[in-house]
């Protein structure tokens, strides 16, 4: 490859940064007591994002002891077309202290801690409507469907008492998907769009998987082309 091109390529791939997924963060304390934020999802798969495919939920603080939070959430499946069918068969996070234990009620009882979501991989917790293993892939039936609304109460608790906790990569469970082809089954990646309360991040920007490499070889050849030009011979002056 020209080495000309590589600088070209580092550009691209800065400029390309901001437009991928987000992962957002919030920190909560007692003094965020009946705040709510709410979150905002996607859809995708490892082929990429499909369109239509949404959900949103909203998480108000309404309990803190020494050792846990308590959190109402509402969950919404606001697909759109060309989806004709989805289901939101569960959702979770990432917790700041690391999470011991967690109950749940209302739409979401089933509770799992550290296990696998296909397509993001190992998250702290995550809330299903169904299904008695401790997996985040599945739901059992249950959860909310296309154009209809859930709701209920978590509560996460830790070994030592926290002052402050922090949420972050956010994500929901897509089951009984219609009208994305041959794909049935799906996750999605929130982004924090309002918060009454607590403190977020407002999104930050991770690249995908691919644009790592383009990156780093647009860096390095910046790198090589600085060095050429510190090691270049100097023009005697009189």
């Amino acid at each position: 490859m020209n080495i000309r091109i590589l600088p070209i390529l580092a550009a691209a791939a800065l400029a390309s940064l901001p437009g991928v997924a987000h992962a957002d963060v919030i920190t909560l304390g007692s003094g965020d007591l009946n705040k709510s934020f709410t979150v905002d999802y996607n859809g995708y798969t490892g082929s990429g994002a499909i369109d239509g495919l949404t959900s949103q939920i909203v998480f108000t603080l309404t309990g803190t002891t020494a050792n846990s939070y308590t959190l109402s959430y509402a969950v919404a499946n606001n697909s759109g077309t060309p989806i004709t069918g989805s289901r939101v068969s569960g959702f979770g996070f990432n917790t700041d202290p690391t999470i011991s234990g967690a109950s749940s009620t209302g739409t979401y009882s089933v509770t799992a801690l550290n296990s696998n979501v296909p397509n993001v991989g190992t998250v702290d917790v995550c809330f299903k409507g169904g299904g008695g293993t401790n997996s985040c892939a599945g739901g059992g039936g249950g959860g909310v469907s296309l154009g209809d609304s859930g709701s209920g109460t978590l509560t996460l608790s830790f070994a030592s008492p926290v002052t402050s906790l922090t949420l972050s990569d956010f994500f929901t469970r897509y089951q009984s998907i219609s009208g994305a082809g041959s794909t049935t089954s799906a996750v999605g990646s929130g982004t924090i769009s309002t918060s009454s309360g607590g403190t977020s991040s407002g999104g930050t920007p991770v690249p995908e998987p691919g644009m790592f490499g383009l990156f780093a070889l647009g860096v390095g050849a910046l790198m090589l082309r600085r060095r050429r030009g510190a090691g270049a011979p100097q023009l005697a002056t009189a």
